[in-house]
């Protein structure tokens, strides 16, 4: 399966074909929650300090400006993603046109068809180069994603911009999920680290610096030699944006079912939690891959916990930005009922490649147990402008009509970020 080829004419189509209305809606609603992420996790001395540091290091980048919006996305694991992609393809795409922005005179519509542009490579990217197992998709291939959208954005042509996949995908880094593993924040300099690759690879290949055709194929021979088989890459004029999820909780997706079945129940079990005596969560394979991490001790480790996750949604009825507080992670009684979840793989949910969760929670009453298939925010169950306009306002402390005023702006108006600088 080449990879090159097809990606020759997915962006020769990105680059020619104005997105329909309804996709640049959707482009909107991405943007917009992702704002609302990085307004959310100013509150974190650490990315603070981040920030400071990378000023003083090079002040006034552009690329560190980039670097810190892309840290602020993901901190807290409530962004948007893509199932198929395993991965969230838009964010260092927006960190990259967010900051460049804020140095050139770009309209709305220039730049939500670049963040187009870079979603739709990053998303057939992350489909079609899977990762092999010990790494993490956000030091990956989100890098492909930039070198699409800033070429587009600066006004470079598709062939430009296959050069600059190309040239990112010649350096492309092996990143680890062993960080998530032992607690460590250092996950959320890859992201950041994508952002300024894709950069990197988009100025050069403006700069007319030659790449080697056949990069991308070369870099799955080699680097994801030991990665699950991919898909082959979408068609043109099939748009993998409207494929995307927005989250309704603060963690990784994969956690989003256990948490939903465990608020669904929640009304029986709240005034029992002290009675319970065995909480089971059954789920597919690739969300025991990803968050089996169990007692977390760390912010990280605890958003990519199934049992932290559930947990805490029953003792608590959410998972929002401060359930990872020191404070939460610490209770007693969260991190009771975090020991009695047992996890087990529902090989059906696996083999037929979807996702969802059962939850059973045994206590003095009976045993209590609830499915989901979906949670808000999947593209069979999206978010009502309602609901958006309501996380955006939560997170980010800006009035909602800041959000409506984002969503409905004029194609032509000067592109304004949510975020400060």
């Amino acid at each position: 399966m080449t990879i090159e080829a097809p990606l020759a004419d997915a962006l020769e189509w990105l680059f020619r074909t104005p997105a329909p209305a309804a996709v640049q809606t959707k482009a909107r609603e991405l943007m917009l929650d992702t704002f609302g992420c990085v307004l959310a996790a100013r509150r974190h001395p650490a990315l603070r300090a981040l920030g400071k540091a990378l000023d003083a290091a090079d002040p006034g980048s552009t690329s560190s400006a980039a670097a810190y919006f892309a840290a602020a996305a993901c901190w807290d694991e409530a962004c948007e993603g893509l199932a198929r992609a395993h991965g969230r393809p838009g964010l260092a795409v927006l960190a990259a046109c967010s900051a460049l922005s804020r140095i050139h005179a770009l309209s709305f519509d220039e730049v939500v068809a670049a963040y187009l542009a870079g979603y739709e490579v990053g998303g057939r990217m992350g489909e079609s180069l899977r990762i092999a197992p010990g790494m993490h998709v956000d030091g990956a291939w989100p890098a492909f994603g930039v070198a699409a959208a800033v070429v587009k954005l600066l006004g470079g042509d598709a062939a430009q911009a296959l050069a600059a996949v190309r040239i990112a995908a010649c350096q492309m880094p092996y990143a680890l999920y062993f960080p998530v593993a032992q607690g460590a924040n250092a996950r959320n300099t890859y992201l950041p680290h994508s952002a300024q690759l894709g950069m990197l690879a988009a100025s050069a290949a403006l700069g007319g610096i030659v790449a080697p055709e056949g990069a991308l194929e070369e870099l799955r021979a080699r680097a994801l030699a030991g990665a699950p088989q991919g898909a082959p890459l979408a068609p043109p004029g099939e748009w993998l944006i409207a494929q995307s999820y927005l989250k309704p909780y603060a963690a990784a997706r994969h956690v989003h079912y256990g948490a939903a079945a465990a608020m669904a129940l929640r009304p029986e079990l709240a005034d029992r939690l002290n009675g319970i005596s065995r909480i089971r969560l059954s789920i597919y394979a690739e969300a025991l891959a990803y968050c089996g991490n169990r007692a977390p001790r760390s912010p990280i480790q605890a958003q990519f916990s199934l049992s932290y996750g559930t947990a805490c949604a029953l003792a608590t009825g959410e998972l929002v930005p401060g359930s990872y507080d020191r404070e939460n992670i610490e209770n007693e009684e969260i991190r009771a009922l975090e020991a009695k979840v047992e996890l087990s793989e529902n090989r059906e949910l696996t083999a037929s490649g979807k996702r969802g969760a059962t939850l059973a929670v045994e206590c003095d009453g009976g045993t209590f147990a609830h499915t989901v298939d979906r949670v808000t925010g999947d593209p069979s169950m999206p978010m009502t402008r309602a609901e958006l306009l309501a996380k955006f306002a939560g997170y980010s402390g800006l009035a909602p009509e800041k959000g409506r005023e984002f969503l409905e702006a004029p194609g032509g108006a000067r592109f304004a970020p949510l975020s400060p600088p």
